[in-house]
């Protein structure tokens, strides 16, 4: 459970959200919309304490953010931006960094489980030995979903993830986290992803208004996933073909 409630977010002097309130359940896949610089991405940053809200508070799963908890909030939390920072020079580094940490260590994935991701999220296993700065925004993005995914996070912050991504890339992503056991609270103009959210949420004079509750739509939103999944299946199967 994510609940902001009666938060006020300042940046620059500008106030972008005032006494605003939302509450996210388990397993609701949550957009939010609205017009650019209106606070977005900001709202995202808010709920792992990048950017300090003015007044009122956030909590994950009961807790609420403060300096005391902020560490252990962004534990249980995935946050995936347009450009990630992968945090090592190669990609296999980074993709293994945080099992070098103590939180993580022991934990190590297999290699097995790392090439499933890799092929699942339409990444060649060639990656892993590239420098991180030698590869695409979208390549970024992916191996970000998959090192959350080694570490079984359940709650993501995706914002405009699939802007650089092929359709087939976009299909594998949604599939991975548009999983029911996955707590989603993301930015994006992309028509499909919007279609696939249980709830649209839009910023305007800076309140949280909820504008679409999809649960009603429920039938369309799998109709969508079960389309990507099946595109993004075929797509793999053929390309194993050609190969």
């Amino acid at each position: 459970m994510i609940k902001f409630e009666n938060i006020t977010l300042k940046v620059h002097r500008q106030t972008l959200l005032d006494d605003a309130t939302l509450q996210i359940a388990d397993g609701d896949k949550v957009v939010v919309r609205g017009a650019s610089g209106c606070g977005k991405s900001s709202l995202l940053k808010c709920m792992v304490g990048a950017l300090p809200t003015t007044s009122g508070s956030v909590r994950v799963d009961g807790l609420e953010l403060s300096a005391d908890t902020v560490a252990e909030i962004r534990a249980r939390i995935a946050f995936i931006g347009q450009e990630p920072v992968l945090g090592a020079e190669k990609v296999c580094d980074a993709l293994l960094l945080p099992f070098h940490f103590k939180a993580h260590c022991g934990k190590k994935p297999s290699d097995e489980r790392i090439f499933q991701l890799l092929e699942r999220l339409h990444l060649s296993s060639n990656i892993l030995d590239k420098p991180s700065k030698r590869i695409s925004g979208g390549e970024k993005q992916r191996i970000a979903v998959i090192r959350a995914l080694l570490l079984n996070k359940t709650i993501f912050l995706a914002d405009e993830i699939t802007s650089a991504l092929d359709p087939e890339s976009k299909a594998a992503v949604m599939a991975e986290l548009f999983r029911p056991e996955i707590t989603l609270l993301s930015v994006s103009h992309d028509p499909d992803w919007v279609n696939a959210c249980t709830h649209v949420v839009k910023i305007q004079n800076a309140k949280l208004q909820e504008i679409s509750r999809q649960r009603a739509q429920e039938t369309q939103g799998k109709e969508v996933l079960s389309s990507l999944r099946s595109f993004a299946a075929n797509k793999n199967n053929g390309d194993e073909h050609d190969s």
